[in-house]
């Protein structure tokens, strides 16, 4: 369906708050675990919350990783929030867990010695690079934070 957002259901997380936040947008989405509407979809998002050692064995026990490979693959723009972009590096540390490895690199936990654990609260990003998702945001924009493991890309 033109326009339509697949958010990948694989039986937890926040998919409900997505799926409302978009159709208050007026954004038409559908909460879906079948390949044949993921792959048919204009986006996807894959939301998450939980460990990442039992999210993987959820998406492979049920085919999901080799549909957000060929999602990825096909160009197919592609969210991960929270633990969703998380399992799309390498490993993590949480579990010692091999994921998706779409992005070389490894998730790993903020040290208890530098910061309170879980990092929760407003916070400003840095930009790194240019990238279409932060076009016309402000560079002393908040945002809102609540983990306890961060991205390490190679």
């Amino acid at each position: 369906m033109k326009g339509m957002v697949s958010i990948i259901d694989y039986g937890a997380g926040n998919l409900r708050s997505v799926r409302r936040a978009l159709l208050h947008l007026g954004v038409p989405c559908r909460i879906t675990d079948k390949p044949l509407e993921i792959l048919s979809s204009e986006r996807v998002i894959f939301p998450g919350v939980g460990a990442a050692g039992q999210a993987m064995e959820v998406i492979k026990s049920r085919g999901l990783d080799e549909v957000i490979r060929e999602v990825v693959d096909t160009g197919i723009p592609f969210l991960g929030i929270c633990l969703g972009a998380q399992i799309i590096l390498g490993e993590s540390e949480e579990d010692d867990t091999q994921c998706l490895n779409l992005i070389p690199g490894k998730v790993r936990r903020f040290s208890h010695a530098t910061r309170k654990i879980p990092h929760m609260g407003w916070n400003t990003i840095a930009k790194t690079g240019n990238h279409p998702i932060l076009d016309g945001i402000d560079s002393r924009a908040q945002f809102y934070f609540v983990h306890s493991y961060y991205p390490e890309p190679e």
